[in-house]
């Protein structure tokens, strides 16, 4: 049987999307030392199993019998001369990740599960003890055994399936991506100031965080309140506001995030966009150590204005007029 998850083991991570950077950022939120190694592959230790499948964009961790080249004999030697206990059932998963490997997983898949075989193990397709998974990107090959698997429920979220939609609403797999990066965890507090029709509120309650939303618009804020009580059981805040001046006390919560207004001016008739942006940075300095703010252009300049530092941004193509820029900030 695998050993259990543990500071000690290394594990191999199937990302998910197509930016590999940015999914394996997300993925520090639950493992230490990320480290992309192929198209769509990282390796990581110590990861935390709960946490793994609260995210975005991993689909999976496995703990590693080892690494080898991207052949279907190498793999088979690797499990032929890997130490592993002799007791359970199996099944042998394999993927060519984005097509880049071009091996055929089928006669993996028969190859590794008779390696195990040799192993002592009896091979069950429909519900084995453990799973090994061999991942073939380019050159490499992951050969592990599963021991987490994100939930992908974000269909059942869809924001025209809820009760209060508006257009321009943020996918629940980037509104999750957004708060895990902001800290969202069980126990954690986690603010979005420009809380719109809650996604951000729902993906961070999903995930034992406490929401609390704030939004200029009366109609937004039912809205976000309306969207929270379908999808959270536990307890959320959604309350109008400015986002320049919020009602909270310094520290009052544990991380920000939010999406700043796209090519427009702010629906509150007093700030321009800039001012809008810049006011809601120093504000969520005030009472976060830590934010992701997410824009049509980079705020780069004026976060470090409101006293943050810029550890990381992204650039994430959502469609042919619109690329969104991730902004991950702690507070200086």
């Amino acid at each position: 049987m695998p050993p259990a998850v543990g500071p000690e083991r290394v594990y191999g991570l199937e990302l998910a999307g197509e930016d590999d950077a940015f999914a394996a950022r997300e993925a520090a939120c639950a493992a230490t030392a990320v480290e992309p190694v192929a198209p769509g592959l990282a390796t990581a230790r110590g990861v935390d199993a709960d946490r793994l499948r609260t995210l975005a964009y991993t689909h999976r961790a496995s703990r590693l019998l080892g690494r080898c080249e991207a052949a279907v004999e190498a793999a088979r030697a690797l499990v032929a001369a890997a130490t592993m206990d002799r007791s359970g059932t199996v099944a042998v998963r394999a993927r060519d990740v984005r097509g880049t490997a071009g091996v055929d997983t089928r006669r993996t898949e028969r190859e590794l599960g008779a390696a195990l075989v040799d192993r002592g193990f009896a091979v069950d397709l429909d519900d084995p003890d453990h799973e090994l998974r061999a991942c073939f990107a380019g050159d490499t090959c992951l050969v592990g055994w599963l021991v987490a698997e994100s939930v992908r429920d974000y269909g059942d979220r869809k924001p025209t399936d809820r009760p209060f939609f508006q257009p321009g609403s943020m996918a629940p797999l980037d509104a999750r991506a957004f708060v895990n990066l902001a800290g969202a965890e069980p126990g954690a507090t986690i603010l979005d100031p420009m809380c719109g029709t809650g996604g951000t509120l729902i993906e961070a309650g999903l995930v034992g965080a406490r929401p609390v939303g704030i939004d200029a618009q009366r109609k937004m804020v039912r809205g976000a309140r309306e969207n929270c009580r379908a999808y959270l059981d536990g307890a959320f805040h959604a309350l109008r506001g400015d986002a320049t001046a919020l009602p909270l006390v310094d520290d009052a919560v544990d991380g920000v995030v939010f999406d700043a207004p796209y090519g427009r001016q702010s629906k509150i008739a007093r700030h321009t966009l800039a001012d809008l942006v810049s006011g809601a940075l120093a504000e969520a300095a005030r009472v976060a150590p830590r934010a992701v703010i997410v824009a049509d252009r980079s705020w780069t300049e004026a976060a470090e204005g409101a006293g943050w530092t810029v550890v990381d941004t992204f650039e994430r193509r959502v469609h042919r007029s619109l690329t969104r820029h991730v902004h991950l900030l702690v507070r200086a």
